[in-house]
């Protein structure tokens, strides 16, 4: 039997994003003294930020009923507002409005209503006039309100999570890669591109974009791909156009982020208001670019021809946007999220009135000039074999590992605290089946 000394940790967590600091916070909670690693990527836990939109607290709204990214966000979402509030985190709890364009939209927002109140929580139904006392520049024939949507410092929220799992002994490498995964019956060892060896007795993939590449260095056939996908931004010149947050009617059928070019604009908590995240141009515009040398990596795989396939087929059936971002290859994340300012520029030039053009929907008083390029963010997407994408949490167990094998980007904060404390329960369960026990009753000898 292998003892206490024989293991660098009792969990090793893959992944040093929201989800897996989460969870490495709460397995440090949940059992104090529970020796913990983290092992990230990148050279900062903050390169996984989604874009400037990534500090959006949402309220799940959008999310079915039965789903886990409602039922954590429901709950997630006050709980990482009182986070903020503890470490002294930026934060606001601004509300946000969900707007209906045209009286077509007027049903699905209705059915949104009825979700979120499903959800319990606080909406309202807004006329035109409620609109203005709201958002004076914005225009609707109907909307929602649900006030408990809110904004915070993404970035402030990641220091904070590994500092407090620091603080609990346990222990964050950045810049450590994880390049092999050896799963044995007393547990699991990880060696890393600089050839350290990471023992444990459970493992947590938590690693984003490569989270279905780390399941089968385990030995795991995750069942999906994972793409990552560069979402496209841009930032109001004029931010007092905008006060709080504000989503047009999402359209359903669509693969991403719904079927409109833009999702959304958000107020940040410096002041800043973003618009995004954009689709492609439609057709007869330009396309969203994708990454030098990636084409052939992307269209090489079934999943992804299939729900460009997809992607194509809503085009034609008269949808104003191909995908959401651009699919990038899945050899390179991290700091290249970041496009240059060439490139933005250029981007700005070719989209920029179609973007203004779907804006003045929701904001007439904008114009082009307006909009000025801002940093582009990746998220992981996971995608079934036929091409379809996956809505929720998807988490899988295998012998003392537990795969994250997608989490939803836009739901990102307000899910982080109770799925990192599902997570942590799941693998808690794997480690006591290689022999762990909490520190409490721990006698230094087998364990």
């Amino acid at each position: 039997m292998r003892t206490h000394a024989d293991y660098d940790c009792d969990v090793l967590v893959i992944g040093g994003g929201i989800v897996g600091l989460s969870t490495a916070y709460a397995l440090t909670r949940a059992a104090p003294g529970t020796r913990v690693t983290v092992l990230e990527e990148a050279r900062n836990p903050s390169e996984h930020l989604a874009g400037p939109g990534g500090g959006l607290i949402h309220s799940g709204v959008h999310h079915r009923r039965s789903s886990l990214t409602a039922r954590f966000a429901a709950r997630g979402g006050g709980e990482m507002t009182d986070f903020c509030a503890r470490h002294g985190i930026a934060h606001t709890v601004s509300g946000k409005l969900i707007v209906a364009t045209d009286r077509s939209e007027l049903p699905r927002l209705h059915a949104l209503a009825q979700r979120g109140r499903e959800h319990g929580l606080p909406v309202c139904e807004l006329g035109p006039a409620q609109i203005a006392e709201y958002e004076p520049r914005v225009r609707g024939q109907a909307a929602i309100r649900v006030s408990t949507t809110g904004v915070c410092d993404a970035a402030g929220v990641l220091a904070a999570l590994t500092r407090e799992v620091a603080a609990a002994g346990s222990v964050v490498r950045c810049a450590a890669r994880v390049t092999a995964v050896d799963r044995r019956p007393w547990g699991v060892a990880a060696r890393t591109a600089d050839g350290t060896v990471v023992r444990a007795r459970a493992l947590v993939n938590a690693a984003g974009p490569r989270s279905d590449r780390v399941a089968r260095l385990a030995g795991d056939e995750p069942g999906v791909r994972v793409l990552p996908v560069r979402d496209i931004y841009y930032e109001l010149r004029r931010p007092e156009l905008v006060s709080a947050v504000v989503h047009p009617v999402p359209a359903a059928g669509h693969p991403f982020l719904g079927a409109q070019l833009v999702r959304g604009l958000v107020r940040s908590v410096d002041g800043t208001v973003h618009v995004g995240p954009v689709g492609a141009s439609p057709p007869g515009r330009a396309e969203p670019v994708l990454h030098p040398g990636g084409l052939l990596s992307v269209l090489a795989r079934p999943v992804s021809r299939r729900t460009a396939r997809r992607q194509e087929a809503y085009v034609r059936g008269g949808a104003p946007l191909v995908h959401a971002g651009a699919v990038l290859p899945p050899e390179r994340t991290g700091p290249v999220a970041r496009t240059t300012p060439d490139e933005r520029a250029g981007r700005a030039g070719a989209t920029g009135s179609a973007v203004t053009a779907a804006l003045r929907r929701l904001l007439p008083d904008v114009t082009e000039d307006d909009l000025r390029p801002a940093p582009t963010g990746v998220r992981a997407q996971a995608v079934h074999g036929d091409g379809t994408p996956v809505d929720d949490f998807l988490i899988r167990e295998a012998p003392h590992t537990v795969h994250v094998l997608h989490a939803p980007a836009d739901a990102a904060l307000a899910t982080a605290l109770p799925v990192g404390r599902e997570i942590a329960r799941r693998a808690l369960a794997l480690a006591r089946g290689a022999g762990w026990r909490p520190p409490a009753v721990e006698s230094g000898h087998c364990v």
